[in-house]
């Protein structure tokens, strides 16, 4: 891997307002194709918490108007268009996201931005009919949207810009204060924008930001001038962190074994190009990664037919290499577990089609991966993988197919093809799943769409206008009009 010049506007320190925080020493930002030292950046602790979330906090109700922020928003937005290399760049090394992707994930980014200015200038309540009750009659009501307080966005890896903008966007819009802790192993991205934003006009004291996992995220999460946590992750630290904190409000969005039910009517073309562009995009390293193939029996040869040779010329290598479609998954554990799950699953019964083990170039290169047969009680099909595995398994009726979709802990998204959509949107309200796709990859996602899952999934949505819903709480607002 190449060695990449990190831009010196990305910050390598905690802030709160115009300060450094108060670091416990460095930590590196390593690549997870090459193992490289791409930066090192500053580690925050419990005090560097303390007065950041007592700067955000000063800042409440201090924002600029909803004009303004909306015009903060629109300036981010075009200076992450400007510096779109730049950017791609940085999440392909610190991410392990080919660049073809990484660039992606940079045009998403400006959509986030931009649909969240929109919301800063839409946003309202609503006029309740007062008179509708006789109590009421002389009497005009409305509701007004207010920040609910201090957030504090944690934000993973695998989306190190976007999912940032998801958080910092909505918040802007709508005038909450935030502390912001990006990924431990990915936070450069994040940083980027937090500049970005800064320059753009945000206030200071509207955004800062602490560095390091759990030595920065327990102290942000567990303190009580936090009013909310707009978490996004693995399901385990998700949970955990709403069970210490029933006393606020905590958006969770979470993982899934994203399944897709191919039903023998689907057009298999369409079905596998779909399948086998959305499995594999970094590594399997997305919440809605499609993990799970359910495909009616005779259907089942011709699709495998189709996806094969689509995966056999999927391009594996360096992510800063502009021709790679496969990079690395984001370290030698993370390899690690998603090898002994195949291993499991081929114990009971499952075959190897393609891949199924550790690649020359790093301890992170997995070979793109479909298993033939797996049992509906593999962990594969339950569980997240979170990597470049595809665990495909035969239905005979699509009542069989919904239920091995159903039995899995997580409900995010899934997604089936079928050429009745009638009968496709009749299973879709079947499926205990926050969004069903159908026709199309259920890893599809728009950045303004109300994005977010059930169950183990979480329960928050997620999205501009969504996610100021989640940042707000609504203020009643009586006043008599009729002095008799």
């Amino acid at each position: 891997m190449a060695r990449i010049d990190v831009p010196a506007w990305i910050p390598r320190v905690a802030m709160a307002g115009d300060d450094e925080l108060p670091s416990l020493g460095e930590q590196p930002v390593v690549s997870p194709y090459g193992r490289d030292e791409i930066a090192r950046v500053a580690i925050s602790g419990e005090d560097a918490v303390d007065q950041a979330v007592a700067v955000a906090k000063a800042a409440l109700g201090s924002a600029p108007s909803a004009a303004e922020r909306a015009r903060v928003l629109d300036r981010a937005a075009v200076l992450v268009g400007e510096r779109a290399d730049a950017l791609a760049t940085v999440i392909a090394a610190e991410a392990g996201k080919p660049m073809k992707q990484s660039r992606g994930e940079v045009a998403r980014c400006v959509d986030t931005l931009t649909f969240s200015a929109a919301v800063a200038r839409t946003l309202g309540g609503e006029v309740i009919p007062m008179d509708a009750a006789d109590s009421g009659v002389g009497l005009m009501g409305m509701t007004v949207r207010e920040p609910v307080g201090v957030v504090a966005a944690i934000t993973p890896f695998n989306f190190p810009l976007n999912l940032v903008a998801h958080k910092l966007g909505p918040a802007a819009a709508v005038g909450a204060p935030v502390v912001l802790k990006p990924a431990g192993r990915a936070p450069l991205s994040g940083l980027a924008l937090a500049a970005i934003l800064r320059e753009a006009g945000l206030p200071p004291g509207m955004l800062g930001w602490v560095l390091g996992d759990g030595v920065a995220g327990e102290p942000l999460t567990a303190h009580p001038d936090v009013s909310m946590v707009s978490f996004t992750g693995s399901s385990t630290v998700g949970w955990a962190i709403r069970a210490t904190r029933p006393d606020i409000r905590v958006a969770l969005e979470l993982g899934n074994a994203t399944p897709v039910i191919v039903h023998d009517d689907a057009d298999l073309a369409l079905a596998a190009r779909a399948i086998a562009g959305s499995a594999f995009t970094h590594a399997g390293q997305s919440c809605i990664s499609v993990q799970r193939v359910l495909v009616q029996r005779e259907a089942h040869d011709a699709l495998m037919q189709e996806l094969l040779p689509l995966v056999d010329a999927l391009v594996v290598g360096d992510p800063l290499d502009e021709a790679t479609d496969v990079g690395p998954v984001i370290d030698a554990e993370s390899a690690d577990r998603v090898l002994d799950w195949i291993a499991e699953a081929t114990q009971l019964g499952a075959r190897v089609v393609r891949g199924g083990e550790r690649l020359p170039e790093g301890p992170a290169m997995l070979a793109p991966t479909v298993l033939d047969g797996v049992a509906p009680f593999a962990r594969l099909m339950r569980d997240e993988a979170f990597g470049p595995v595809i665990a495909v398994c035969v239905y005979d009726r699509v009542d069989d197919a919904i239920a091995i979709a159903n039995d899995s802990p997580l409900g995010l998204q899934a997604g089936i093809f079928t050429a009745r959509v009638d009968r496709a949107m009749a299973w879709a309200r079947r499926l205990d799943f926050g969004g069903v796709v159908i026709n199309e990859t259920p890893t599809f996602r728009a950045d303004h769409m109300p994005y977010g899952g059930r169950r183990g999934s979480g329960d928050a949505r997620e999205g501009p206008a969504a996610a100021a819903l989640e940042m707000t709480y609504p203020k009643l607002v009586i006043t008599r009009v009729d002095p008799a």
